[in-house]
């Protein structure tokens, strides 16, 4: 991914997919809502999507059953031969070596993995960085698929690091690019904690949550991408489906600060 160009990533977010509580037993329906997202960010001219099965709430702390593998894989795979952007994997909510296998097999171009290092306090309990096995994984596949890691991750407090910048000191040699984002989906995240990432590491930077047309202008310089999820829904609502007018304005948006 070039992060020269400030990429702007956005969510797919699956219908439940089998096995999760809310799955309702047609699977073609999800395949057509992600296809029908992923037009409407291609057509607005997004630079990555990245997907997630976000809709299989209560979510399993590390290891997916076999059954949201292959779909989230198939998924993918289709995604993957019908657009020319890069595509990214998220195995919700930290099966991180999932994630890797999926982008291999089915030619994606990144992974977002939430804990990556340390250990985190977050609704599904513990959730364990294990980078020791992902990168083991990464390299018995002869995979170069980027991680694209999470500090101070979402929806957590942190057990293993006391500040920022010894998460970061430890994840920066085991990522490619290190995400940054606000304490909950949808909330702002800080350019003090950007520059406290530049400080200490050479990854690229990308903010991961609350970014809209009204605020981009003020991180456009600090952070070397956006990924964006709430913002693009109805009503910029998360579990909303995805709107196409808040997609062309947003990247109209972008379009002018690129100018």
């Amino acid at each position: 991914m070039d992060f020269s160009k400030k990429p702007i990533i956005a969510c797919v977010h699956l219908l439940p997919t089998p096995g999760a509580p809310l799955y309702d037993g047609d699977l073609d329906k999800i395949y057509e809502m992600a296809l029908s997202d992923v037009r409407i960010f291609t057509e607005a001219g997004v630079d990555g999507i990245i997907v997630e099965n976000f809709r299989d709430t209560p979510f399993y702390p590390e290891s997916l059953p076999p059954e949201t593998i292959a779909t989230l894989a198939a998924v993918t795979r289709e995604i993957v031969t019908k657009v020319d952007i890069s595509v990214g994997v998220g195995a919700l909510r930290n099966d991180a070596e999932a994630a890797v296998a999926i982008a291999t097999a089915t030619q994606a171009n990144f992974v977002r993995v939430n804990v990556h290092v340390g250990a985190v306090l977050a609704e599904q309990g513990i959730v364990l960085g294990k980078s020791y096995k992902t990168l083991r994984l990464r390299e018995a596949l002869k995979s170069t698929v980027p991680i694209f890691a999470d500090a101070r991750v979402k929806h957590s407090a942190p057990l293993a690091y006391d500040t920022l910048a010894e998460e970061v000191r430890d994840l920066g040699p085991r990522a490619e690019a290190i995400i940054i984002s606000g304490p909950r989906t949808g909330m702002e995240a800080t350019i003090a904690d950007i520059d406290v990432v530049k400080a200490v590491s050479d990854n690229p930077v990308l903010i991961g949550t609350g970014i809209t047309p009204t605020n981009i202008e003020r991180f456009y310089e600090a952070a070397d991408g956006f990924i964006v999820g709430s913002y693009f829904k109805e009503d910029g609502k998360a579990n909303n489906f995805v709107s196409h007018t808040r997609v062309q304005e947003f990247m109209d948006k972008v379009a002018s600060l690129r100018r």
